[in-house]
């Protein structure tokens, strides 16, 4: 259980048991576990987590996964058969968060919800990640990440404003749910352990509200005066100006020179010092009003220098500028290497594979990636027989009856 005595690995001494699969439930806990949670991902016997067959593959087993799964145990246990929920109790005597993203209900039916097993351990936190939350007319309806970016609010506003809506190139959606349900899980442990409740407690955690979460002031523009914020491409309706612009060398520069300093900073580096210092442009909400203006005399400033000049000459009056990278921009730049964002890890029959570092850098208790995401159930053993005390009679009976 958990120790709240300082060690040099943040989250030791906890446990989390990861009932989740694909994206949402799993990279919060590999959040859990890139900071020295114990985290026990529960896996079908057979197949395992479909994300071990996302993307891009290697040996059968997709690259996705061995990040996603990184210093993680994995488990393979039927959570259908009544001997696999007797398991699931037995572990639960001494897990201190759950994870879980099945459609709700769904461990209800199986008899393995938050309110059977904290009659089991009162202190359990359950983290319950879903498309559409617990309750609610949509609860009972299947939600994925892209649905929640959808009904969120977000999609609508992603691509440009005579195209449809895109969306962004990655599971935003799920990943800030993660993200939502490691930090609840933390407020939860602390209400529990440092406050002194000694109690647990659920957290809901629905993919469209994580989404909405992020929409600024979208609610309040429509509630005051009916405005409905529409795509605008790469440009910051209302903030100006911070777009994207094009370079003499076909590359694309993204500069934020909507301060009121910076701004000035940015006209005197194009050579407009003259704009910077007029009153006509001397706040935000004047500079809005002239938004495309800035925008032309920015890029056509563009246009005359590499991408690599005009980082150099911004970077040199301050003004806050950068490329748009690719993946290979992002391996090769020295910063990332700097603050140790790429690293190398072993994998089986790969050798080194790389994988981002960890986010965020603790000055006292730094996360670590120990080991990639591990084979279908490599760890039952370890915690079948160590955590639950099962003969290895018992445990090959587990294996004949198809249970792990």
């Amino acid at each position: 259980m958990f120790n709240k005595e300082m060690t040099k690995e943040l989250l030791s001494g906890l446990r989390v048991l990861e009932l989740g699969t694909l994206i949402a439930g799993p990279f919060a806990g590999r959040i859990f576990a890139d900071f020295g949670a114990e985290v026990i991902k529960v896996e079908t016997p057979k197949a395992g987590d479909p994300i071990r067959k996302w993307r891009h593959m290697h040996d059968d087993t997709s690259l996705w996964w061995y990040v996603q799964a990184r210093n993680k145990k994995s488990i393979t246990l039927d959570l259908k058969s009544n001997r696999g929920q007797e398991l699931v109790k037995e572990l639960v005597k001494t897990t201190d968060v759950i994870i879980e993203n099945f459609r709700p209900g769904k461990l209800e039916e199986w008899g393995i919800g938050y309110e059977d097993l904290k009659q089991i351990n009162p202190r359990l936190i359950m983290v319950r990640i879903s498309g559409y939350g617990q309750d609610g007319p949509y609860s009972k309806k299947p939600g994925f990440g892209s649905i929640g970016e959808a009904i969120g609010g977000l999609r609508y506003l992603t691509g440009y404003p005579d195209r449809p809506p895109t969306r962004v190139g990655v599971s935003i959606g799920d990943s800030v749910s993660s993200l939502y349900g490691v930090m609840s899980a933390l407020m939860a442990i602390y209400h529990r352990d440092v406050v002194g409740t000694n109690q647990g407690q659920y957290v809901d955690v629905a993919l469209y509200e994580s989404v909405f979460s992020l929409m600024e002031s979208l609610l309040p523009e429509y509630d005051y005066d009916n405005h409905i914020r529409e795509r605008t491409g790469s440009m910051l309706p209302g903030i100006a100006p911070s777009n994207t612009y094009v370079c003499k060398d076909g590359k694309y520069i993204v500069i934020g020179g909507n301060g009121d300093s910076i701004f000035k900073r940015l006209m005197k580096a194009i050579g407009k010092e003259e704009i910077g210092t007029s009153a006509e442009f001397a706040s935000n909400d004047l500079r809005a009003k002239q938004s495309e203006f800035l925008d032309q005399i920015i890029e056509a400033w563009t246009q005359t220098k590499t991408l690599q000049e005009a980082v150099k000459i911004l970077d040199a009056y301050d003004v806050p500028a950068g490329p748009i990278y690719n993946i290979e921009d992002i391996v090769n730049d020295p910063h990332y290497a700097a603050r140790d964002m790429i690293q190398e890890v072993d994998v089986d029959r790969l050798g080194k594979l790389k994988m981002p570092g960890i986010v965020p850098k603790f000055s006292k208790s730094p996360g670590e990636i120990k080991w990639a995401g591990p084979k279908l159930g490599e760890h039952n053993e370890e915690v079948y027989k160590e955590i639950l005390g099962l003969s290895e009679k018992a445990l090959q009976q587990l294996k004949d009856d198809q249970i792990i």
